[in-house]
């Protein structure tokens, strides 16, 4: 048998008769492949002629350099004095110190690094790389005076491409922590019960030395404020009268009268000592503290121009109070329209100083202010309308107790005195007990500001048998009713303009505008902190913020306005293509 095969499988004998076949290709030599790569050659020099290429359209940095553009040059260059090395030019200045902010980089060094590695800042910088201490300087002393201009010409660029239009006027204000120690504070309370003490302890010295001296010292303390110039003029009284014991001694003879007239002299050279190294130091220490303070209440060592503020974040648990700054700013469309940096912990003092400071600026008032509760005083209802009674804004401010007016408690409260009969002939109330309050007389009282406010008294004629007394007030006698005329004449006008459906929707955004916009700067933007010292320096440090701000909030819309463009034309030239394909077939 030909081609016979013998299989064994599973320990059994078969035979097969079918042709061997094999399964197996015969092999083919394996190619071989050659890994390739990229040119790259990081020790080869290059030049890259248009840097500017490698920047996206709707970066960041080139609306930071669109925006520092529309500054002519006159305007940054008088701002200098010539002479000397040339400086930086000041356009590239402002536009590496926006583009760092924009960036969170809110270091001096961080920004020069940025220079020598990130690619938009080179470009913005034209390939120049100033040191961190020409950017701090620039940041601190160049920008104090030209701050103001540049952000004013940024918004009117705003309003120009229809950002901004300056209708809703969305103001609010908050709170950040100043570059100083938590824990060098000085209040005012404290130096106001030292220097009494201080002052009482002169007038001892001085009824002291009156015997001892021609100066009629005890006269200089009852008849006038004793100055540091008195007090010299005592210690020089004082120390011509130890040169006189002094030669007296030299002269005595007598050894028991020299000790006596020895001890004298210690005493009046104690008490000149105590004049010129505790009395006087302490009295000019306290009359520099006394004008660095102000209006204020406090002030901190490391940055006098910060106050101590009640912050949200309290680092001590307890309540304890940061040197900061009080930042008012307003807002449209989520975009910066102005800003003012306050001293004041409180935001009812700082409406008007904010709205005088925008009138003074060529940016233009606003139709219409929109503001919380905070800003709901007399005095900020009154500005608003305007001495004449022509009203300069319109304004959807409430005032405190705009909301508690609101619920049925308030309104059935019969210590209220809007809830009573007012008989307009007699000029008195009714009271819920069925007693007259008439009107008793005038009262005027000035606030902090200097604001003098004018309330009409009205008293109950008896309030002995009352029942309802208890529920009506706590006085011992008989009731009183505070009216403030101006005031309640403001309030009805902001209650009535707040009932209106479009103003209401119009206050509801206050919310997403402007506390949105302080969010972003705290919490995504990170800048909590100001790096700078002093009111003038803080000011010029958040309107670059702002500024910052701004910018990227424009680049967001331009970037989202193009992503919409893309999407339109990719779903118009589907539709088109469709469309062809239909005609053929």
């Amino acid at each position: 048998m030909s081609n016979q095969k013998t299989t064994i499988m599973n320990d059994t004998m078969q035979l097969s008769f079918f042709p061997e076949i094999n399964d197996k290709e015969p092999s083919k030599p394996k190619r071989e492949i050659t890994p390739t790569f990229k040119e790259y050659n990081n020790k080869q020099v290059m030049v890259i002629y248009d840097i500017e290429g490698l920047i996206p359209d709707n970066h960041v940095a080139r609306v930071v350099d669109e925006m520092v553009e529309t500054i002519p040059d006159e305007r940054l260059f008088s701002y200098y004095k010539g002479g000397g090395r040339p400086p930086f030019h000041p356009k590239m200045m402002l536009k590496i110190i926006l583009y760092g902010y924009s960036q969170k980089r809110y270091s001096c060094r961080q920004i020069h690094k940025m220079t020598m590695e990130d690619i938009p800042t080179m470009w913005l910088a034209a390939m120049q790389q100033p040191d961190y201490r020409t950017i701090n300087d620039f940041r601190g002393s160049r920008m104090q005076d030209m701050i103001d201009e540049l952000f004013e010409a940024v918004i009117h660029k705003l309003i120009e491409e229809k950002y901004i239009t300056f209708e809703n006027y969305f103001l609010d204000g908050t709170k950040f922590e100043a570059d100083a120690n938590k824990y060098s504070f000085v209040w005012k309370k404290s130096v106001t019960k030292y220097e009494a003490k201080l002052k009482e302890n002169i007038e001892k010295t001085l009824k002291k030395i009156h015997n001892i001296t021609e100066l009629e010292a005890e006269e200089i303390g009852q008849t006038t404020e004793v100055d540091e110039q008195d007090l010299e003029a005592v210690a020089n009284e004082l120390e011509e009268k130890v040169e006189q014991l002094t030669k007296k001694i030299e002269e005595e003879t007598t050894s028991s009268v020299r000790k006596e007239m020895r001890r004298e002299r210690t005493q009046i050279k104690k008490t000149i000592k105590k004049i010129k190294e505790d009395y006087i130091p302490r009295m000019t220490k306290y009359k520099e503290q006394k004008q660095v303070f102000g209006d204020r209440n406090s002030y901190s060592k490391t940055d006098t121009d910060a106050t101590f503020m009640r912050m949200k974040e309290d680092h001590m648990k307890n309540g304890q109070l940061k040197p900061g700054y009080n930042v008012q700013m307003a807002t449209e469309n989520q975009f910066v329209l102005f800003y003012s940096i306050h001293q004041r912990p409180a935001d009812t003092r700082c409406f008007i100083p904010h709205m005088e400071k925008l009138a003074n600026t060529s940016l233009p008032m606003p139709k219409k202010v929109i503001a919380d509760a905070g800003y709901g005083s007399e005095e900020n209802y009154v500005y608003a309308v305007g001495d004449d009674r022509e009203q300069r804004f319109e304004f959807l401010i409430p005032y405190g107790t705009y909301l508690k007016e609101q619920t049925r408690k308030y309104k059935n409260d019969i210590k209220n005195a809007k809830n009573w009969e007012y008989i307009e002939e007699e000029d008195c109330f009714i009271c819920p007990n069925g007693r007259k309050v008439s009107f008793k007389k005038y009262l005027n009282k000035k606030n902090p500001s200097g604001y003098e406010q004018s309330f009409k008294i009205y008293e109950c004629e008896d309030c002995t048998d009352c029942p309802l007394k208890p529920q009506c007030t706590k006085a011992k006698g008989n009731r009183q009713v505070h009216w403030n005329t101006i005031y309640e004449e403001m309030k009805a006008r902001a209650k009535t303009a707040l009932a209106c459906e479009t103003n209401a929707a119009i206050y509801a955004r206050r919310k997403i505008e402007v506390e949105s916009v302080f969010g972003h700067i705290k919490g995504n933007r990170s800048f909590r902190r100001f790096s700078l010292r002093g009111l003038n320096k803080v000011h010029v440090e958040f309107g670059i913020v702002a500024l910052a701000h701004n910018i990227l909030k424009v680049a967001g819309i331009r970037q989202l306005l193009s992503d919409k463009n893309q999407k339109n034309k990719k779903a118009s030239g589907e539709k088109q293509i469709i469309f062809s394909t239909c005609l053929i077939f």
